[in-house]
C-alpha cells in the first residue's frame, strides 16, 4: 500500500456509503414486488359471448362431459368409433358441420380427437360452442345413456 503524504497523496480508501444506499433500495423494490409473483392466478377460464351466431340443432352435435364420455347427438359413443359413427348420420345433418360442446374441465386431447374424427368423416366445417357443457346436461346425458355406457365399459373402452 503506497501512502505520499503531502500534496501528492493518493486516496486508497473506498467509501462504501453510495453501494449499500443502492443495496437498501434494490432490497426494497424486491420485498415490494415480490408478494406479487406469488399472488398470480394461472387457471385459464373460458370467456362469456354476448353476441354471436345461435348453434342449429340439425347439425351433428357432439358433447364432451367432464368425465371424458363423448355423446352424439345425445347418444353415448367412443372415441374409436366417433369417425364412424359421424359418417352414418352424415346424410341425415342439413349443413355438414360438427359442433362441439365441452364441459370446461374437458382435456385438449379430447377434442382434438373429435377433431381428428369430424376430419375423418370428412365434415367441412368444425365449430366449437361457446358456452360449456352445464352439469345439469351432462346428468341428463349419462342417464339417458346408462346402459350403452355400462356395455361400453364392461367391454373395456
Amino acid at each position: 500500500m503506497a501512502i505520499k503524504s503531502g500534496k501528492n497523496a493518493l486516496f486508497t480508501e473506498i467509501n462504501i456509503t453510495p453501494l449499500t444506499d443502492i443495496f437498501l433500495v434494490l432490497l426494497i423494490i424486491m420485498m415490494v414486488v415480490a408478494p406479487t409473483f406469488q399472488s398470480l392466478n394461472n387457471n385459464v377460464t373460458i370467456p362469456e359471448i354476448n353476441n354471436g351466431t345461435s348453434v342449429e340443432e340439425h347439425n351433428a352435435t357432439v358433447s364432451v362431459t367432464k368425465d371424458g364420455k363423448i355423446f352424439l347427438n345425445d347418444t353415448f359413443v367412443t372415441a374409436d368409433n366417433l369417425a364412424e359413427e359421424l359418417e352414418k348420420i352424415k346424410p341425415t345433418v342439413q349443413k355438414q358441420e360438427v359442433v362441439v360442446r365441452a364441459d370446461e374441465k374437458v382435456k385438449s386431447s379430447v377434442i382434438m380427437d373429435i377433431m381428428d374424427a369430424a376430419q375423418e368423416a370428412q365434415y367441412k366445417k368444425l365449430v366449437v360452442a361457446g358456452e360449456p357443457l352445464t352439469k345439469k346436461a351432462q346428468k341428463v346425458l349419462e342417464a339417458e345413456n346408462e346402459k350403452l355406457i355400462e356395455e361400453q365399459e364392461g367391454l373395456g373402452y
